[in-house]
């Protein structure tokens, strides 16, 4: 296998370059160090989950609510959910017609209004609306935030960033945890508020560095700004220099690219089943969403006080213990593994994770029955030993590859909208979570095990049957993986079907030549091809 940590070189337009280093480079140095904070998004995510669990078991949260029945907790548990839903048909198409940037802002903007809403909640009313409005808002930014992070970045780095990206969540759970068992001993309601109103400090710093952060050069040129793209690029890949090969290479396969796109399919609906490859793209990101939150870590991620409870651990110091180490161990495992994404492959980590995450849900099955049927302790404590063992493997594959994958293998022209239907199935499978898993649990025990069991088995299928390798493949490449000779790419690395729909669509009327003064002649004097009229 040819691990990418052995090649000295990455790979453009069927083209070897020597392997950049981001922090020698000022241009690309700046840039990623703006983008950790769009990479905030998700981890705002995780600290909103994290932290509404922390504040219903505070009895200052409870008291001042005059201890919420369990219709409203359950609204309140939903209501995020349904702001994000209700947003869903917005996201497309604030990332496409505004602008990755402007949707990330507009997010943030929604966040924060939430956020005050929440952390003054004089009544719970108040507080359950500002939560309609924060899942409104993360909605809106988390469908923004990748697509600008993966079209930013530079070829040999995309894998990496965009992976990065999703296990911010650990990060964001992991400080709200700790935060709201810290302000637990504050006896008054800011045990509650701070930890709400500390919420809005991710948001705070996104619509600060976001000024900083250039807009996506694939967007820009979407909408004819090819001088100012071709700038960006320059200037996040190649220290400015405008005439770089990888630059114009790049330039050339993104405007080929989307020229053809925007020709010959459109960016409507319909697109995502409208031919084999983007069926087969469909299948896959429905799949990431439900599986991604059905491979049974729900169960822990919303009820641990639950399975652990069921084992014999009802010491509330310990199942804390227990979670804040998990939530640790997440952050390592989860973020290291997104640096093995091109040298492992996406197909073998998704492979290696299901199959283990099957093999340890077995165990647990196993050790959660013979402590019902024994009570014994050794069986209580192996099953503690397979939850920390699951999250191990699911963390191979699903933290950082959830948004990685799907982002990577859509066409610029259903990104957006691919990428909506991803979080759909998120949304939809977090909705089971929240209503039938702690009924099952409650009913079933650990019977209720067996069904995640035959599920993850039928993921694996699904994995093996439909999952496509990507690594080392720049972004506009990755189409030939689906649509075969059928693919559109555009630039030098064009196949044959693209380079005779180029010569049409080049005899119905010319793109117009970019406007860099002398820039064909000076690409020629570079080594870089300038033949393909769709490229320059």
């Amino acid at each position: 296998m040819d691990f990418q940590h052995t090649k000295g070189t990455f790979e453009l337009a069927g083209k070897e370059f020597p392997r950049v280093t981001w922090y020698k480079q000022k241009g690309m140095r700046g840039l990623y160090i703006c983008l950790i904070f769009v990479v905030l998004t998700s981890a705002t995510n995780g600290y909103d989950s994290s932290m509404m669990n922390g504040l219903q078991s505070l009895d200052q949260w409870r008291n001042y609510y005059n201890h919420p029945s369990p219709s409203q907790l359950g609204l309140l548990n939903c209501i995020w959910a349904v702001g994000s839903l209700v947003a869903l048909p917005v996201v497309p198409y604030t990332a496409d017609m505004l602008g990755r940037r402007t949707g990330v802002m507009i997010g943030c903007s929604i966040m924060l209004g939430g956020v005050a809403l929440q952390s003054l909640g004089f009544t719970f009313a108040m507080f359950v609306s500002a939560r309609f409005f924060i899942g409104f808002g993360v909605a809106i930014a988390h469908g923004a935030s990748p697509l600008l992070i993966t079209e930013l970045v530079h070829p040999q780095h995309r894998a990496i960033y965009t992976a990065v990206y999703n296990t911010t969540w650990y990060m964001g759970s992991f400080i709200a945890a700790w935060l709201t068992f810290g302000t637990s001993r504050i006896h008054n309601t800011w045990a509650w508020r701070a930890p709400s109103l500390v919420q809005a400090v991710p948001s705070v710093l996104q619509m600060i560095f976001i000024w900083f952060v250039p807009e996506s050069p694939r967007w820009l040129i979407s909408r004819g700004k090819n001088e100012k793209a071709l700038r960006i690029l320059a200037n996040a890949h190649a220290a400015g220099d405008k005439m770089d090969e990888v630059v114009q290479l790049e330039y050339q396969e993104i405007r080929g690219t989307l020229k053809l796109e925007q020709e010959l399919e459109g960016n409507s609906w319909r697109e995502l089943w409208g031919k084999p490859g983007n069926r087969h793209r469909l299948i896959i990101l429905v799949s990431l969403g439900f599986f991604s939150q059905w491979s049974g870590n729900g169960l822990v991620s919303y009820y641990i006080h639950t399975v652990l409870d069921q084992i014999g651990i009802r010491d509330s110091g310990l199942q804390l213990m227990i979670n804040g180490i998990l939530q640790f161990t997440n952050i390592i495992v989860a973020t290291g593994m997104c640096f093995l994404v091109d040298r492992l492959g996406r197909r073998m980590l998704f492979l290696t994770s299901t199959c283990g995450m099957f093999a340890t849900f077995v165990v647990w099955t196993i050790c959660s029955a013979q402590f019902q049927i024994h009570q014994s302790k050794a069986s209580a404590n192996a099953v503690v030993v397979m939850i920390f063992l699951y999250y191990v493997f699911y963390n191979t594959a699903w933290s950082g590859l959830l948004v990685g994958y799907s982002v990577e293998i859509l066409p610029y022209n259903i990104r957006a909208k691919g990428m909506t239907v991803m979080f759909l199935a998120i949304d939809l499978s977090l909705f089971f979570n929240q209503y039938i898993n702690p009924i099952a649990l409650d009913r079933l025990g650990w019977k209720y095990y067996i069904f995640y069991d035959l599920w993850l088995l039928f993921e694996l299928f699904i994995i093996y049957k439909f999952y496509i390798e990507t690594r080392n493949t720049p972004l506009e490449e990755i189409a030939k993986h689906f649509d075969g000779e059928g693919a559109i790419i555009g630039g030098t690395n064009a196949n044959d079907k693209s380079r005779q729909l180029a010569e049409e669509i080049e005899k119905a009327g010319p793109l117009p030549v970019e406007s860099t003064a002398d820039l064909s002649e000076t690409v020629k004097n570079k080594g870089v091809s300038s033949s393909l009229k769709l490229g320059v």
